[in-house]
């Protein structure tokens, strides 16, 4: 394993980062453009959690994309996320309809999205202080 990737945890951490992005990517697709979405998800609190899940996938896709440029070799990199692409909306499938489609599964995601930002600060502090 040394040999293909020698940072493995690094690895492993970046594909969790990046299959929660990945699946956080559908839910929150599938609640674009406003009309369309599910009746469970159409009241104006539905439309701030549809909003606020948007800016937490953007602060994580970049914080993700940053830290396994920091840290994985670049074919690494591209394999992994090929693979999270490839398989993440078989997860997004195994999901309730229930968590998919209301506001409880767009709460449910804000806070995995909250947790997953938390573990990538500590893990990723040390590569990020030295990029600068």
């Amino acid at each position: 394993m040394a040999s293909i990737e020698p940072n493995w945890i690094s690895l492993i951490w970046f594909a969790a980062f990046a299959t929660i992005c990945m699946v956080a990517f559908l839910v929150v697709a599938g609640m674009f453009p406003f009309g369309s979405r599910p009746d469970r998800a159409k009241s104006g609190t539905a439309t701030l959690l549809v909003v606020g899940n948007g800016l937490l996938l953007s602060a994580l896709l970049v914080g993700t994309g940053l830290y396994g440029y920091a840290e994985l070799k670049w074919s690494s990199l591209i394999v992994v996320t090929g693979l999270v692409v490839l398989f993440a909306p078989g997860l997004f499938e195994a999901w309730p309809s229930s968590l998919r489609d209301g506001r409880s599964g767009l709460i449910v995601l804000i806070g995995v999205q909250i947790l997953a930002l938390a573990a990538l600060a500590k893990v990723a502090g040390t590569p990020w202080a030295s990029m600068s």
